[in-house]
């Protein structure tokens, strides 16, 4: 029950984007998006380093949510824009219990039921205590100079630009080939 009642809440959840200001300086002794390293869903370790001069949207993801459906535009963001952006998927399972599986169950549902095949990391958690720490940098200001925005829900967005600066936030209701994410391509 609890599950279906955060689902008709997320359903009516508006719109919500959240942009770098202009006049925001980037705090240059914060750790730098490419210092980050982070275990892949396969447990490899894969150093943010290899995505400099690019965009990357970063999700947290969730099996049995009912924006897992959003899987479907991702791989169709992944496949159309691949050439400028990268995306990269963060199974959590920080709201409504809605990723209980293993990461190797993880990634089996995703490829067999949505083919995803942009880069998925290990189960983390995104907000709490116990919040992984890219996640840390991408929520408190002091660290990427502009936003305190933690995922509210599952498959909430953050846009990296190729100098590494965070620069969007997305709600989960923003759809991943919308128009918001397209134009910042």
């Amino acid at each position: 029950m609890k599950k279906i009642i955060y689902f008709l809440l997320s359903l009516f959840s508006k719109k919500h984007i959240t942009s770098k200001p202009e006049n925001s300086k980037t705090n240059t002794t914060a750790k730098s998006f490419y210092d980050f390293t982070m275990k892949s869903i396969e447990g490899k370790d894969i150093s943010f380093s290899i995505y400099k001069g690019k965009k990357v949207l970063i999700i947290n993801t969730a099996s049995e949510c009912g924006y897992t459906l959003q899987f479907t535009e991702l791989e169709e963001l992944h496949e159309k824009n691949n050439d400028k952006v990268v995306l990269l998927g963060f199974p959590s399972n920080n709201f409504g219990g809605q990723e209980p599986g293993s990461n190797e169950e993880i990634a089996t549902f995703c490829q067999r039921n949505f083919g995803v095949s942009f880069q998925l990391f290990e189960k983390s958690d995104v907000k709490g205590s116990n919040q992984n720490p890219l996640y840390q940098w991408l929520s408190h200001k002091d660290q990427n100079g502009w936003n305190d925005e933690a995922p509210s829900w599952n498959f909430c967005k953050y846009l990296i630009n190729e100098r590494g600066e965070l620069v969007k936030f997305y709600s989960s209701s923003v759809k991943p080939m919308s128009d918001e994410i397209l134009k910042q391509l």
